[in-house]
């Protein structure tokens, strides 16, 4: 397992906020830099392995990277509050150790800034957050993890009355609307008014179960849940989240790869040509495990299952190569409308065509990250005694 933390460093040296090397859309693209989720993977990854070596490194190298991004006065470079993105909101959760560290008021003006975005995000007619303004009435899976647990750190760390309601709502949509009940899976989205063109007559949602989106929610479902665990006054809901999570977990691991421990790209399509064993969704999984037996919301038998999930995720896919290490097999990216998919198949209409027809990489954030994150639960465990 080590290795992942030599993997982890040999990224970091080759990389400065001006040009990281984990951002392979932009980089394929030749974008411009700017706030973003994929970059908030990779810093959350820093953030975890200062809070587990005490390096002091990684602070710098996090602290050094937010301070190129975020202005004097708190303003994100790139950042539009009006294209309500979501996924602009991930990156913040590294603001909040961050202040309570520096007293650098211009993080404490970020957090206000992107929680404010929060706020006043469009809602479906059900009281879902909308993923992006683009995607009207339409709820991802992703935009749960975006934005579900800078929310709940946000609300008891800042306010006196959090309030946990809204955020609950969330997730009890979700529950609700997205589940399937044949497999207990959730769908990658959900469009409340049923008028996507990917959106099922009947139900709204999409039609395959993507497991990087359902890593997504996992993780959106596990660190929500142990924030609210920290607190005696939130002992239902996070009983509530607990209890989704539980679902989710014994609904998925039929579907996991019996020889490799890994999941399937396409989650449940698990002998159908062309699907792959995708090393994002799984490594998420793995942090997941590990994360909920540290944190008391899952017994010591999911925590055995993530170890051998990051076991295998070292041996099959972080290869060692004369340039170093290299994490393979990470889908790019995966989404519903809105505009071309990357790959040969154009028209991101939710099938099994589209999902494995994005582009599949090497070293891109979506995989360091949550590969990282569970690399820095499984230490902790070891630390602990626990595994």
């Amino acid at each position: 397992m080590e290795k992942i933390a030599v993997f982890f460093d040999q990224l970091l040296d080759k990389s400065s906020p001006r040009s990281p090397i984990w951002n392979q859309e932009a980089l394929m693209e030749d974008k411009e830099l700017s706030w973003s989720y994929i970059d908030g993977c990779m810093i959350l990854a820093v953030q975890k392995m200062y809070n587990v070596t005490k390096d002091v490194k990684y602070l710098t190298f996090m602290e050094t990277f937010i301070d190129f991004y975020i202005d004097e006065e708190g303003n994100p470079l790139g950042f539009e509050e009006s294209t309500y993105n979501s996924d602009a909101i991930n990156e913040g959760k590294v603001l909040f150790q961050l202040y309570e560290i520096t007293q650098k008021d211009k993080y404490r003006k970020a957090i206000e800034k992107l929680y404010r975005q929060v706020r006043l995000q469009p809602r479906t007619s059900e009281g879902s957050l909308w993923h992006k303004l683009i995607y009207p009435q339409q709820v991802w899976l992703d935009g749960l993890y975006m934005v579900q647990p800078f929310s709940v750190m946000y609300e008891l760390l800042y306010q006196k009355q959090p309030a946990i309601d809204e955020i609950m709502l969330q997730f009890e949509i979700v529950a609700t609307k997205m589940r399937d009940a044949a497999t207990g899976l959730f769908y990658h989205g959900y469009d409340c008014s049923k008028l996507a063109f990917w959106a099922d007559d009947k139900t709204g949602c999409s039609n395959h179960f993507w497991t990087r989106s359902l890593g997504w929610f996992a993780m959106a479902l596990v660190d929500t849940a142990a924030f609210l665990k920290q607190s005696d006054r939130f002992k239902k809901e996070q009983e509530q989240l607990q209890m989704y999570l539980l679902s989710l977990l014994d609904a998925l691991l039929p579907f996991q790869d019996s020889t490799s421990h890994l999941f399937f790209q396409v989650t449940d399509e698990i002998n159908r040509p062309g699907n792959y064993l995708e090393t994002s969704g799984s490594a998420a999984f793995s942090y997941v495990m590990l994360k909920g037996y540290r944190t008391g919301l899952l017994t010591k038998e999911y925590a055995l299952i993530g170890e051998r999930i990051l076991a295998s995720l070292t041996d099959l896919k972080l290869d060692d190569r004369q340039e170093g290490y290299v994490l393979k097999d990470i889908c790019l990216v995966a989404g519903l409308g809105g505009m071309q998919g990357k790959g040969t198949y154009k028209e991101r209409d939710g099938s099994f065509a589209y999902y494995i027809s994005e582009p599949i990489v090497e070293n891109d954030a979506k995989g360091i990250g949550p590969l990282v994150f569970a690399y820095t639960e499984w230490c902790l465990l070891n630390q602990q005694h626990l595994i």
